[in-house]
């Protein structure tokens, strides 16, 4: 496994506040990766930083064989990279059917050219991503009409449409039923089988079923890094983030 993104000493401050604080650490390829912490440990801004929507006050964020620095680039021109992002409410065209919203976020030219001769072989794709997200029976659908979880599910369809190299998600299992949170992670860890995926979550329950390394956030900085049942263990993961009473329970 290689290395696909390296943060490195990356700081931010909004207003005095220090959301990142000399936060330095990396994700390989492929690999399947959760993070987890306190609200205001810096999850979300650490992502702003790497997909470009925030800059950093100082720190790096290099990114593939060309260790090239995210920092400096914008947001389209790193989602072109291949670095796709799912916010945790699904962001759908409702009006229209999955079929038509996995169409348009095919990777590639929209023009005439390649409208008219791969046709079939987009449609092909289409049927591919349905069938991979779950949404095979629901291509006629029109995507308002999905539950939350089918949502959450096709948004990540539509990022797997771009093809991406990293995936950043965020709490997919909020508001899902037992049986759509099982659905998700075998489709996140069968996604993390060919490219680096990232779990922003709460759900210990659900990260525990991911079985992967856990990056632990404390104050913008890495507090802990490893095993589930390593993370849990440690006792500044405790007192900061679970609790006594929830640490004592795992231990």
């Amino acid at each position: 496994m290689s290395e696909l993104l390296e943060v490195s000493g990356i700081t931010k401050t909004f207003d005095g506040f220090r959301a990142i604080d000399n936060l330095s650490f990396s994700i390989g390829e492929p690999e399947m990766r959760a993070v987890i912490g306190p609200n205001g440990a810096g999850k979300t801004t650490f992502m702003d930083i790497v997909t470009g929507k925030t800059r950093p006050n100082t720190g790096t964020v290099l990114w593939g064989e060309k260790s090239t620095d995210l920092t400096r680039l914008s947001e389209a021109r790193i989602a072109r990279l291949g670095l796709g992002r799912k916010f945790q409410k699904p962001t759908v065209f409702e009006d229209q059917s999955v079929r038509e919203n996995l169409r348009l976020a095919l990777k590639g030219a929209r023009g005439p050219f390649p409208v008219l001769f791969k046709r079939r072989a987009r449609e092909e794709n289409v049927v591919e991503l349905a069938e991979q997200v779950g949404l095979s029976d629901a291509l006629g659908v029109k995507s308002g009409a999905l539950s939350h979880g089918q949502k959450q599910w096709l948004e990540i369809g539509m990022l797997l449409a771009q093809e991406p190299r990293l995936l950043l998600v965020d709490e997919p299992a909020a508001g899902m039923t037992t049986a759509e949170r099982e659905k998700t992670t075998a489709m996140l860890v069968e996604a993390a089988k060919t490219r680096a995926v990232v779990v922003v979550e709460h759900d210990m329950e659900f990260v525990r079923r991911l079985n992967c390394r856990v990056t632990v956030l404390h104050e913008g900085r890495v507090l802990a890094e490893g095993s589930l049942d390593h993370v849990t263990a440690n006792q500044q993961v405790i007192d900061v983030y679970l609790g006594r009473e929830e640490g004592e329970a795992d231990a």
